[in-house]
């Protein structure tokens, strides 16, 4: 089985998302299934169809979180230097714009572009990895060519 990696932020928000499903919205929906049971007929009945469906999703996706979590391997980013690999924090500057962006590089299940998670999978953090602070970085991204320098890298 091939390892996730994720930080210890990104491990701790998968686990409390399975603890929720288990805890709170698996018996919400097994009560809705009783409840809509008690109804009568359950060929027409659409409160019946409804839960079971929520189910369905619920059960799913708890086996997708406790795959997940068996399989991770959680790296802990405060504890590498050096240059930019997963977990860094890295400061960019648009070379065209001179906007400046941070990101920080992290596995498929936490990456999300708007708080700054970059996944490692990404283009981006593919031309990112191994570089150094000071070094430039040409990227194809589908609107074209991009070039960034790297201004920080940091391990927090």
């Amino acid at each position: 089985m091939e390892k996730v990696p994720m930080t210890a932020g990104g491990f701790a928000a998968l686990d409390a998302e399975l603890k929720q499903l288990k805890s709170v919205e698996r018996p919400a929906v097994i009560r809705a299934i009783s409840e809509a049971r008690e109804h009568g007929d359950l060929s027409e009945n659409a409160e019946y169809h409804s839960a079971r469906e929520k189910q369905s999703f619920i059960e799913g996706r708890i086996q997708e979180l406790e795959g997940l979590i068996s399989r991770a391997d959680v790296i802990d980013p405060s504890k590498l230097s050096g240059a930019v690999k997963f977990g860094a924090t890295v400061t960019l500057v648009d070379e065209d714009t001179e906007e400046e962006k941070t990101y920080q590089i992290v596995g498929e299940t936490e990456a999300d572009i708007a708080k700054g998670k970059l996944n490692l999978r990404s283009p981006l953090a593919r031309a990112l990895i191994g570089k150094e602070e000071g070094d430039a970085v040409e990227v194809m991204t589908p609107g074209g060519g991009k070039a960034y320098e790297i201004l920080k890298i940091a391990f927090i």
